[in-house]
């Protein structure tokens, strides 16, 4: 994370790198961010998230398809993802085809 000693907003000298839980709403529906680290200034209140921390609160927000777990495509929705051919073609074992 880099390191933040300005609020770009307000120009205080007081923003602070904070670790905290984030609880946000996405079209009503609330969700937490555990222990979420970023920049936060006490005089106006502006937040700033460096990309591992969006990376993390797009892990968790409703407002983001889950086609991962924890950052890893699972073994289920590859096999999803593949064309029926292509699969069938991997149960047996890769053919070669020939025009």
């Amino acid at each position: 994370m880099i390191e933040i000693t300005i609020c770009p907003s307000c120009g205080s000298d007081k923003i602070k790198k904070v670790r905290r839980n984030l609880v946000s709403q996405f079209q009503g529906q609330t969700y937490k961010v555990p222990s979420l680290q970023f920049h936060e200034c006490p005089d106006c209140g502006e937040r700033i998230y460096d990309r591992q921390a969006m990376q993390k609160i797009e892990s968790y927000s409703p407002a983001f398809p889950k086609k991962h777990i924890e950052g890893k495509l699972t073994t289920q929705k590859v096999n999803e993802m593949k064309p029926d051919k292509t699969k069938q073609e991997y149960r047996n074992g890769l053919t070669s085809h020939s025009s």
